[in-house]
């Protein structure tokens, strides 16, 4: 399975999310969190992780083996504090918009594994991002922002071509702000869930807090683990649905 996390405008928690959603996924499916933020990644330098194991080195490598290597991706993980696989992007934004076009084989490949769900954090997109192949190939869009007027107003204009990327678009709100009744009235479209503002439970993320396990008892972890729930269980029943409607050989009955 793969799940794809980015916004419009500015930064909302992209990567506070991705990582939450890492903590907190079902333990049915081992989680990977892969940063692939076109403007650079946070993780090496807040966990002060290995510079030498990032995209941009699965990339590099993807390239050689043509993406035939199903265990390429192990190879690059490190990990978090809890114990969470991540592979981090490099700081800077030029080896990070490098790096990603070459990725897109190799993490659908990988998605595709019974077991494994890689969330990969996708950063601001646009219609030029670098990003963009990442969330066209993923199984869902997690699209979030903050609930408030002037990102609001930013992502009406955009919202219906951000739709097109994906199949299955998620809408998420992060932070305080208006309900979601209320955003969901507005821009028309229904929010999957609304993400709360929680110091505490980010800074256990970030290996600030004194929980470093994770935010497993947080208001950001209980929401995060509900939003895990929810996606899982959409991807898993649309593709059902597919299955479905295909015959043994694979033709549409």
């Amino acid at each position: 399975m793969l799940i794809a996390i980015c916004s419009l405008k500015s930064s909302p928690g992209v990567t506070t999310l991705a990582v939450a959603l890492g903590a907190r996924w079902p333990s049915s499916e081992t989680p990977v969190v892969v940063e692939a933020d076109p403007a650079g990644g946070d993780l090496l330098t807040r966990f002060r992780l290995n510079a030498d194991l990032t995209v941009v080195g699965l990339a590099a490598s993807s390239r050689v083996r043509g993406n035939a290597d199903p265990d390429e991706l192990a190879r690059h993980v490190q990990f978090l504090p809890g114990g969470l696989r991540v592979v981090p992007g490099p700081i800077a934004a030029e080896q990070s918009r490098a790096a990603l076009g070459l990725l897109v084989p190799g993490l659908r490949r990988a998605g595709n594994r019974a077991g494994t769900v890689l969330i990969v954090d996708c950063g601001r997109v646009d219609p030029e991002s670098a990003g963009l192949p990442i969330i066209r190939s993923a199984d869902a869009m997690v699209l979030l922002a903050r609930p408030r007027d002037d990102e609001l107003a930013h992502v009406a204009l955009k919202l219906q071509l951000a739709q097109q990327w994906s199949r299955r678009p998620c809408f998420v709100l992060m932070g305080r702000g208006h309900s979601a009744g209320y955003v969901s009235r507005e821009l028309g479209v229904p929010v999957l869930a609304h993400i709360p503002r929680d110091v505490k439970g980010a800074a256990a993320l970030r290996g600030d807090g004194a929980n470093r396990n994770g935010p497993s008892k947080s208001a950001l972890g209980r929401a995060a683990a509900k939003l895990a729930f929810s996606l899982r269980a959409s991807v898993i029943q649309d593709q059902a649905k597919v299955d479905r409607h295909l015959v043994p050989g694979g033709v549409a009955s």
